[in-house]
């Protein structure tokens, strides 16, 4: 557990989306038939439809309530629509696939980012009771996941993942990372020898 909160400060995860936490649940991400897993590389068409979620380590009664949120977003130099919202799933049970036994309130929307590196942040939170009456969003522009958080009674997360989507004139490619920090490119082995995080190589390399 203690890796992925590493991950996720490096990453700034931590801070830009949501503040410190303990992680209490495994959640395992698959799209396409793939974990999102470190240094893994993953065609972007196999974004187009929402990964696999798997939840474990909960009680079997336990709900829970899925966000997935583009950070960086129209880009990471510029990102006056944080947080962009992709997915919002709740009353989702624990267990295999549970995703896809929960209301959608906010449809997936396939990561498109069209410029430099962005971050997508899969957060899960632990329901206190069986979420009703969560009206669809008007917009999905400037959303804010502690506010969600907050005005549903969620509490802290108790699980969270992300991945890189990185952008390039000669197409897209995507790195992921959970619970562990990867090298972008071989570029970032030389820029981690300067001192800067993950996040900030992206940034450098977007440029």
């Amino acid at each position: 557990m203690a890796r992925v909160i590493n991950a996720l400060i490096i990453g700034n995860v931590i801070w830009d989306v949501v503040d410190t936490f303990v992680p209490t649940v495994n959640m395992l991400v698959n799209y396409g038939g793939k974990e999102i897993i470190t240094g893994c590389d993953l065609k972007p068409s196999i974004l187009n439809d929402p990964p696999a979620i798997h939840i474990s380590g909960g009680r079997c009664n336990d709900l829970y309530t899925l966000v997935m949120i583009d950070p960086d977003s129209p880009s990471p130099c510029d990102f006056n629509m944080r947080e962009f919202l992709h997915w919002v799933v709740i009353n989702i049970p624990g267990g295999s696939d549970g995703v896809s036994r929960g209301y959608e309130v906010v449809p997936y929307l396939a990561p498109n980012p069209q410029v430099g590196v962005h971050r997508f942040v899969l957060v899960l939170f632990q329901q206190h009771s069986l979420l009703r009456g969560i009206c669809e969003m008007n917009t999905r522009a400037r959303f804010c996941t502690r506010d969600f958080s907050r005005d549903h009674n969620l509490g802290p997360p108790v699980a969270a993942a992300f991945f890189f989507f990185l952008y390039q004139q000669s197409g897209l490619y995507l790195l992921s990372i959970v619970g562990t920090v990867v090298c972008v490119s071989v570029c970032s082995l030389a820029f981690g020898s300067l001192g800067f995080n993950v996040y900030e190589i992206c940034c450098l390399l977007s440029l």
